[in-house]
């Protein structure tokens, strides 16, 4: 390291001082209820994998098949030489699965953001932002150049409010927000939002990473949970979560499409989704389409996880999906607790510290899974007990 970049040092002293140092695990098997990580088996209760679909061997089968007909990789930007059958197909899949008209592949949710928010919106417009977004929609909104108005979490009145101040300010409108807080569960109002943008001429754009596979029919997201199909303008999702895969998508009108297809920056200067992903994702949708005991059993999960908790003595905050949020609030002790469930208990659960969530609702967030079983779910709520009170958190 140069004189130049000894600052470094410093700011990773400070992180580990502050207890905001993350330990990052490196596991060497499949995504599962278990997992392997230096040579060990722990119980994995972070994962975003939902329904267990990233090793599902239907899942595993269909990417194989595609890598042996279209190779490894797309090999051009789509809008050159990377546009393969798969491609095709797959955005035709989902825009029938999302009863939106039409959709568009992205190479990753956060590509998908940043790519699409800027062909919706730009320096003579105005964007209203939820004041819990994922920061891909935050990036997304500077990039467009548009005014940002930030309006407060969950709060719909307050929505209102600042429509009637500074809706005037832009010539085009949009709306946007998460569909599932990632990190508190909660579910965006979006039914009321949605008669907010009607009644103010605003486009309506919901992120609905953690709502797809989780929320409405055969978990086809937020928008089929409201009944709202054809009033929202755009919802954008990812592959990387209940779906199992890699990637991201929006959906909306042929027409819309059809322009962030001729403008957006990610689809225009990076190379198509590989062709594995995007036949891993078609099967996905295909068993999420057919059945539905996957998600079931991910909703019975989550219920038995976050009873136990509570009766151990633990706070899970205001979550109304499989999310369960542990929250301690002290950065320290949250670190603490989760090297013990990993060293003692087998459990691996990582924090989730500042920047990620505000100082002092620190915590560890729990991602049950289809895959887990009953005894997996009691013993994570055991552990749980045993470590809180080692630590005397509980």
């Amino acid at each position: 390291m140069t004189a130049r970049t000894g600052w470094v040092s410093s700011e990773i002293r400070e992180l580990k001082e502050a207890g905001r140092y993350v330990p990052i695990r490196t596991i060497e098997s499949p995504q599962g209820a278990w997992v392997s990580i230096e040579g060990r088996k722990y119980l994995n209760m972070c994962s975003n994998n939902y329904l267990g679909l990233a090793n599902h061997p239907e899942v595993k089968k269909a990417a194989i098949s595609a890598i042996e007909n279209y190779g490894v990789g797309a090999g051009a930007v789509r809008s050159i030489a990377g546009t393969d059958t798969i491609h095709v197909r797959l955005e035709k899949k989902l825009a029938e699965f999302k009863h939106m008209d039409s959709s568009l592949v992205f190479q990753g949710g956060l590509l998908a953001n940043a790519g699409a928010i800027p062909v919706l919106v730009g320096k003579d417009d105005i964007v209203f932002s939820e004041e819990l977004n994922h920061a891909s929609i935050i990036d997304g909104v500077r990039l467009s150049s548009a005014k940002r108005v930030v309006f407060k979490h969950m709060d719909t009145d307050d929505l209102r409010a600042r429509m009637k101040e500074s809706r005037k300010e832009g010539k085009k409108a949009l709306i946007i927000t998460d569909g599932v807080f990632s990190m508190d569960g909660d579910i965006a109002p979006l039914d009321r939002i949605t008669e907010i943008g009607e009644e103010f001429d605003a486009m309506v754009y919901v992120d609905d990473a953690h709502g797809e596979g989780v929320l409405g029919k055969n978990g086809r997201g937020i928008v089929d949970h409201f009944g709202l199909s054809q009033r929202v303008d755009v919802e954008m999702g990812t592959f990387s979560k209940a779906l199992g895969s890699m990637g991201g998508f929006v959906a909306g009108a042929s027409d819309m499409i059809d322009l962030m297809r001729q403008r957006a920056r990610p689809f225009l200067f990076s190379s198509g989704l590989n062709p594995g992903d995007a036949a891993a994702v078609l099967k996905s949708i295909e068993i999420m389409s057919t059945d539905d005991s996957l998600l079931k059993r991910l909703w019975a999960n989550s219920d038995r996880l976050k009873k136990g908790l509570q009766e151990a003595g633990y706070n899970t905050g205001s979550s109304k999906t499989p999310i369960t949020p542990v929250i301690v609030g002290d950065e320290k002790k949250t670190l603490e607790l989760s090297s013990v469930l990993f060293k003692e208990h087998a459990v691996f659960a990582s924090p989730i510290v500042f920047p990620t969530v505000a100082r002092g609702v620190a915590r560890i967030r729990l991602m049950p899974s289809a895959v887990h079983s009953d005894g997996d779910i009691d013993a994570t709520v055991d552990a749980f007990g045993k470590a809180g009170k080692s630590l005397k958190i509980l």
